[in-house]
């Protein structure tokens, strides 16, 4: 008997194997089965793999980060080492000068009017309204920082009254920059017999009392001459669309 149950069990797997094999009917609902199966695996495959990609790769941006904050802050050590030994040698010389600028992280609120994007009120603690401040981002010149009705108000560099003292070349020509309303500065009253040359760069010389000696400005694109004076365009290194954040140089002594 138990022959026999095992014969016709055999003989009914083949016969429905068999059918399943040569009749599509019978297939459609076992390989739609089987493909939804397929495809429940694959995406939690892609979805582990992506899970370990995002991970991976934040860690790795998180590891990335780490390192340059770690940079900053031997930099920032060495800095400080390096203002210290300054100040002493001013000291043991009887100087009265000393290295201590102070800079803070300042935000911007809104734009004074809609569709000029060159000006921008920014919000200061303890703003002093007869002051004018130098705005940096990312270590370059941004704009100045002027009083409004009593309120901070930033030039940004293309503001054609956003104006500060620079050096032009390696014979650190001075100058005059200040914004046209264009994509470019303009250095105005440049001695001319001061050789400068299209690509020189231009720094802050400090001058002025807004901006310590060395910031970054930009490079020169052209030059004229212009009633006993030289004349250079310069292609701004700052150029953010989306300023959200400062620093300010409060005082540079």
């Amino acid at each position: 008997m138990n022959k026999g149950l095992f014969s016709f069990s055999f003989i009914f797997i083949a016969l429905f194997v068999s059918a399943l094999y040569f009749s599509n009917p019978l297939q459609a609902p076992f390989i739609s089965s089987l493909n939804s199966v397929k495809i429940s695996f694959h995406q939690s495959i892609q979805f582990i793999d992506l899970t370990f990609q995002k991970y991976l790769f934040q860690s790795q941006h998180i590891e990335h980060l780490n390192e340059k904050l770690q940079q900053y802050q031997n930099n920032e050590i060495l800095i400080k080492q390096l203002k210290s030994e300054n100040n002493n040698l001013l000291k043991l010389n009887n100087s009265k000068l000393k290295i201590e600028p102070n800079i803070e992280l300042v935000r911007t609120i809104s734009y004074q009017k809609f569709g000029d994007l060159n000006r921008v009120w920014i919000d200061i603690p303890d703003y002093n309204s007869s002051k004018i401040y130098g705005l940096i981002y990312k270590g370059d010149v941004a704009g100045i920082i002027i009083d409004d009705n009593k309120r901070a108000l930033a030039l940004l560099n293309k503001d054609i009254k956003s104006t500060y003292a620079v050096y032009v070349g390696q014979n650190k020509a001075p100058g005059i920059a200040h914004g046209n309303n264009t994509d470019n500065l303009i250095v105005k009253f440049i001695p001319a017999w001061i050789k400068i040359n299209i690509g020189d760069k231009v720094i802050t010389s400090g001058l002025d009392n807004i901006f310590f000696k060395g910031l970054k400005v930009g490079e020169v694109t052209s030059v004229t001459t212009s009633q006993g004076y030289q004349n250079a365009i310069v292609k701004p290194y700052y150029n953010s669309n989306n300023p959200n954040y400062f620093h300010m140089i409060r005082s540079i002594k």
